[in-house]
């Protein structure tokens, strides 16, 4: 959740995130998925129970109590799925370097026609604004022998 609010949220809004964030957290005390269901089942029930006010003062402050509570009763290990961030898979995937195309035999390379065409094009383009811009080395050296 953003520190800085950034929109105006409507009631309903308010009270959907404060239930979704009620059951994020009765997630990470379950033990099981039994006792989750259950919790989830009594959280719902809090909800319907408050459902009909029309105090807007009572019901303000009935949703600032509740963030409270759940601020001082989160979790010290809060779930986080692996690849999300604070996951212990999170920034793992291993981008691979261009040149690993290269190594693809010609019956991959097939599945595939137009992006290798393409592909083929742009290091022939790349070529040469690497030579225009820095020179061709190769033969540069053959000059000095």
């Amino acid at each position: 959740m953003a520190y800085l609010q950034t929109e105006i949220l409507g009631h309903t809004q308010k009270v959907c995130r404060l239930y979704k964030s009620a059951l994020k957290h009765v997630f990470e005390y379950a033990p099981n998925r039994a006792a989750y269901r259950y919790a989830a089942v009594c959280v719902r029930q809090k909800f319907e129970e408050n459902r009909h006010l029309t105090d807007a003062l009572k019901v303000q402050t009935l949703i600032e109590d509740t963030k409270e509570e759940l601020f001082q009763k989160q979790h010290s290990h809060p779930f986080r799925y692996a690849t999300s961030p604070g996951g212990s898979a999170y920034g793992r995937e291993l981008k691979s370097p261009d040149w690993v195309l290269d190594l693809w035999s010609p019956d991959e390379k097939a599945q595939y026609p137009e992006y290798f065409a393409r592909r083929e094009e742009m290091k022939k383009e790349y070529i040469v604004y690497w030579e225009k811009k820095f020179g061709n080395k190769a033969e540069e050296l053959h000059h000095h022998h």
